[in-house]
């Protein structure tokens, strides 16, 4: 059996590695110049490394430590030990834990609000959630200004979308958002470090899973897939160098870039509409000789009303350089991506010297735009506006002719994480190799 697979990222290098283990003869296609997709390692010194792209894990991603420790990776907890910074409007704070200096009984009445409509979606099938069509058709924005909020609740609430899922509240129906948050484990877990999904990062960067995936398999890098024709004897796949045939192909990339290929037969329902979003993060690292700030008591974790740092986060690495991670998301994120390199590089520094006042210049600043990557069109994941759900939910995995679907995006477990992205490759292998077993018997 043939299997070509479209992208090298987690989703498609999973896929690659189960059929490959399964006796099938697999070829990996992919756009860009390296494996990896949306994880992204930074080299910021020598043999240490920054996460540019996906980063942390938790205890309940069980497809994800379970592949790391067949690859001989292991995992290293998120430093968050010491005190947080905060920049809400009314100066610089300092305080102990998470928790943000803001009205306590408005942020407990819109998690209580969040909660309750997170708790009525239908993982398995979000388009049959009761009252699907109207919580699809409401923005998260809307949802927020018909309850009225408290000033406070309104400053934090692209706050914490943003943090949680990179999105713009105006970008995702409420359908989405509540969906999002409950396959991820809970607003709960998902806002957790220790004990949660922010619980460790893999030691030495994430994009060594890939790596280790890709090792072994057959990979053709610059190879963007242009267009698929499905027959009753096979698929052919076309790039805009060669041809490859197949018995089935399994597409594992973002869906406005799966629309992008002229799949033929047509598909009667496509992978995304005008509404589908990017997923709005711009990630920044600035390098210190050592991470500075746990010598004042503090962890490096900040969150902030203004950007263009929406937070902060301490990712250095052990016994290497000190690496304070910036995150830029929703609205800000276009906003800052609008910048030129040298506004950017300015505009962070300058941030993290009011937020840290004892830095110095760093050593080292590194701006990954994920807007802009060609071939990633935003992360953590594509942004399901109004209506997607309820179009695109229903033929989100099924196989159309001889094309199977992969990538976090199609996964109901874990959308929009590496867990999802792992799982739904596993679940494309599955499916080609069970519709294999059911023509041959």
């Amino acid at each position: 059996m043939r299997v070509v697979v479209i992208g090298a990222g987690l989703a498609g290098l999973s896929a690659a590695a189960r059929l490959t283990e399964a006796g099938a003869e697999v070829t990996v296609l992919e756009a860009r110049d390296r494996v990896g997709g949306r994880t992204h390692g930074i080299e910021v010194a020598p043999g240490a490394w920054a996460d540019a792209g996906a980063a942390y894990l938790g205890d309940r991603h069980t497809e994800l430590t379970a592949l790391m420790a067949a690859l001989d990776l292991k995992a290293t907890p998120t430093g968050m030990v010491g005190d947080s910074r905060f920049e809400l409007g009314h100066g610089s704070e300092t305080r102990h834990g998470r928790f943000p200096p803001l009205n306590a009984v408005a942020l407990g009445e819109l998690f209580d609000r969040l909660a309750e409509v997170t708790e009525t979606v239908r993982t398995d099938a979000p388009w049959l959630t009761p009252d699907a069509a109207t919580l699809d058709t409401t923005t998260a924005a809307d949802w927020l200004e018909g309850l009225s909020p408290h000033p406070d609740a309104k400053l934090f609430f692209p706050l914490f979308l943003g943090e949680m899922m990179a999105a713009d509240p105006a970008a995702v129906s409420v359908l989405h958002m509540a969906f999002y948050l409950r396959s991820g484990g809970g607003i709960r877990y998902l806002n957790a470090f220790e004990g949660g999904a922010q619980q460790d990062r893999v030691d030495g960067g994430a994009q060594q899973i890939c790596a280790r995936l890709a090792a072994g398999l057959d990979i053709r890098l610059r190879r963007p897939a242009r267009a698929i024709d499905s027959g009753p004897d096979g698929v052919t796949i076309t790039t805009d160098t060669e041809t490859f045939h197949a018995d089935s192909v399994i597409v594992a990339i973002p869906p406005v870039l799966a629309d992008a290929i002229d799949i033929r037969p047509a598909l009667a329902v496509p992978r995304s509409t005008t509404r589908t979003a990017p997923g709005c993060a711009v990630k920044a690292h600035l390098i210190y000789p050592a991470p500075l700030w746990r010598d004042h008591g503090l962890s490096g974790w900040s969150v902030n009303a203004h950007g263009p740092l929406l937070s902060t986060v301490d990712d250095s690495p052990d016994g290497g350089p000190g690496v304070l991670t910036g995150f830029v998301t929703g609205a800000e994120a276009h906003r800052y991506a609008a910048l030129s390199p040298r506004e950017q590089r300015a505009t962070a520094i300058a941030q993290a010297m009011r937020l840290f006042p004892f830095l110095p210049e760093p050593d080292g600043f590194h701006v990954t735009d994920w807007l802009g990557e060609t071939y990633s069109r935003g992360c953590y994941a594509a942004l399901f506006g109004p209506g997607d759900w309820t179009r695109l939910g229903p033929a989100l995995t099924t196989p159309h002719h001889r094309v199977y679907w992969a990538g976090t995006e199609t996964s109901l477990e874990f959308f929009g994480l590496m867990e999802g992205a792992i799982r739904s490759g596993h679940r494309a292998a599955a499916d080609i190799l069970t519709d294999k077993q059911r023509t041959t018997s």
